[in-house]
């Protein structure tokens, strides 16, 4: 078993001026609702209550960041897509997101997420086609691969990396959180980009 890992609960920002510091590497992870954002960001820190999960779409409705020791944010992003929620609330969520995106000047990429049982959303391609105008790095995850069988899997795989090769240079990473299979790849991009001052071209 991976050891845990020197992370904490910092804040939940709805306002740039609530964000902490802009005095390190950060990582965010965006995705739809009940993709299994929380529980990919659980293993990959190896602790099983840091990100709050919920079979109820759209929980997370603020910004949350988490201190990685003294090295790295990480950041839970509120949910897009089929979350019941009022439309009001989804505009607000949008503005509050894309404000982050476009403004916080350490984030080195974001983790997008997707179930491979499910279609590319219209949600998921304009996440990507933002984040690569904004030159921000995307990380595209497949979650749940331990749903289906390994050939279901990468037939699922090679079909939605070809769906996404206009707007992710990153072929999506396979993970499941039940067999934690992908963890180590994912940590290995993480610090690529965390360590390195490029962004991908605009």
């Amino acid at each position: 078993m991976a050891p845990k890992m020197d992370i904490a609960f910092l804040t939940s920002a709805f306002r740039a001026n609530q964000y902490p510091p802009p005095d390190r590497p950060e990582i965010a992870f965006a995705g739809k609702s009940n993709v299994g954002k929380s529980s990919l960001i659980n293993v990959l820190v190896n602790r099983k209550g840091l990100a709050r999960t919920s079979s109820r779409p759209g929980r997370t409705q603020s910004i949350n960041f988490f201190n990685m020791g003294k090295s790295l944010y990480l950041v839970d992003l509120p949910g897009y897509g089929f979350a019941r929620v009022p439309i009001k609330i989804k505009k607000s969520w949008q503005s509050m997101v894309e404000t982050y995106l476009r403004e916080r000047s350490n984030l080195k990429a974001v983790v997008v997420i997707l179930d491979i049982r499910r279609e590319v959303s219209s949600g998921d391609t304009d996440l990507l086609s933002w984040l690569k105008y904004y030159g921000i790095n995307a990380i595209p995850v497949l979650t749940k691969a331990d749903k289906l069988s390994r050939q279901k899997a990468r037939t699922r795989a090679y079909k939605i990396t070809r769906q996404l090769k206009d707007i992710s240079t990153i072929a999506p990473i396979l993970f499941s959180a039940k067999t934690k299979n992908g963890r180590e790849e994912i940590w290995d991009k993480i610090r690529r980009v965390a360590s390195s001052d490029l962004r991908v071209p605009r």
